[in-house]
């Protein structure tokens, strides 16, 4: 057993979860955290598990969705992520949202009453040294140059990178609700979770005509040929692809129906709750790369927006990560320098509760380290297990794109009627099975400690 202890690189969303792991597991904890010493292009404060983006975990329907079972694996599992979003929780149906401030703040405050967690704010500005021994890099998808530049050195791979985008927050008492409603698709959750903003044909094409003529974030030659990612377009880059893309995405109004009318618009605006107190909204899937003047020109001609008043406006930045199947291990450890693990959105998971997941694992997969422990993955038909071979080899290294957790990832159900087919439900299925095996690995891992 080694009495060093283990060093986690990085205070986002995996780097404080696999620093908790290790803390709850009886590991000694160094967790380095470059702000505010150097800031990043998107992060705000120096708290703990900053949300930068939007405020949403996504679905929390563990039998119906796979972030929804993730969200479920996560709790059993004694996330410190999932444990500070159900205290902060703000209206979304069916969704997990939560006060972003109060979020973090709560992350940061348990990180910091830790005992076995002692923090040093400083850049780590390359690739940690061998004397450190065991260290999980939890950069982020914001890795500070150096350290990216030290990672490609090290793995011999050119890093991979895409462009990630910001919704703009809006005041509600800003919002003109004689042209706005409340209501979830669907009437889920308390059937009043979001901010409706319809508009007719006409206003929908002048402001798509509008989003397309106006001036966007030039990028600079490096970033050019750089992929988006298909799960977080910016709104003009969906605009782009038809006239009508946007009433198929983030502004389609099935499920709702416009008071004003009785009948559901030709297309809608969303905005969710972003804090506790009720005060923002953010706009649902209005990530955008327009510059800030276009940004209010623009989302004021939205009806109910037209006198806006924006807490934030919305931006672009590059995100990186490495290809996970090619340079890490079935541990998360890299090839190269096995003393190294990588956890969170820089091996290629995307979205936050993924982050949270591979955190998670990483700092047990330590823990297990650390006290001479047999290495034990969770079973690959779990939310857990689906994700982690996912990027430790079950994605093509020559295609390798950044993915959320979806049944798609399962292994294949098996005994699967083939009467009745189309009243199967394979996603309570796959939840299911899910289940049963979490259940019998987190007994294995908890009875080996």
């Amino acid at each position: 057993m080694t009495q060093k202890p283990v060093h986690v690189v990085g205070g986002g969303l995996a780097g404080s979860e696999a620093a908790w792991a290790l803390a709850k597991a009886s590991v000694p904890v160094i967790l380095h955290e470059m702000r505010p010493v150097r800031g990043t292009e998107a992060h705000q404060t120096p708290k703990f598990a900053e949300l930068v983006c939007s405020n949403s975990f996504r679905s929390d329907e563990w039998e119906a969705n796979a972030v929804g079972l993730l969200h479920r694996e996560l709790r059993l599992s004694g996330s410190l992520v999932l444990k500070a979003a159900d205290a902060h929780r703000v209206p979304a149906g069916a969704a997990l949202a939560v006060d972003r401030e109060g979020f973090s703040q709560a992350v940061t405050d348990a990180i910091e009453a830790e005992p076995l967690i002692e923090i040093r704010r400083e850049e780590v500005a390359g690739l940690p040294p061998e004397e450190w021994g065991s260290t999980i890099v939890a950069t982020g998808p914001l890795t500070s140059p150096a350290l990216a530049q030290a990672i490609r050195e090290a793995t011999g791979e050119d890093s991979l990178a895409f462009f990630d985008a910001i919704a703009p927050i809006v005041h509600k008492d800003s919002i003109d609700f004689s042209k706005a409603w409340l209501q979830s698709r669907w009437d889920k959750g308390d059937g009043k979770d979001y901010v409706n903003c319809a508009m007719d044909k006409e206003q929908y094409e002048a402001f798509i005509a509008a989003l397309l003529a106006g001036e966007k974030t030039e990028f600079k030659d490096w970033e050019k040929d750089t992929p988006y990612f298909e799960g977080c377009l910016p709104i003009e880059v969906m605009a782009e692809r038809g006239v009508e893309t946007l009433r198929f995405g983030p502004m389609k109004p099935v499920g709702l129906r416009d008071p004003a009318t009785e009948r559901r618009p030709y297309a809608v605006v969303q905005l969710r709750q972003d804090n506790a107190l009720g005060t923002l909204f953010n706009m649902v899937g209005f990530q955008t790369k327009l510059k800030h003047g276009e940004q209010a020109r623009v989302f004021r001609m939205i009806p109910a927006l037209a006198n806006a008043e924006f807490a934030r406006l919305g931006g672009i930045h590059r995100n990186t990560f490495i290809n996970s199947p090619r340079v890490l291990d079935a541990g998360l450890r890299l090839k190269a320098r096995p003393n190294l693990r990588f956890a969170g959105q820089v091996t290629g998971v995307e979205g936050y509760v993924e982050s949270a997941a591979i955190g998670l694992l990483a700092g047990r997969f330590a823990a297990d380290e650390y006290f001479g422990r047999p290495f034990a993955p969770p079973p690959p038909v779990t939310a857990f297990g689906a994700l982690l071979a996912h990027i430790t080899g079950g994605g093509d290294a020559k295609t390798f794109q950044p993915m959320n957790c979806n049944f798609g990832l399962f292994p294949p159900l098996e005994n699967v009627p083939t009467k009745g087919k189309k009243h199967f439900d394979r996603k309570k299925a796959h939840a299911h099975r899910a289940a049963e095996a979490l259940d019998a690995w987190l007994g294995r891992s908890e009875a080996a400690q």
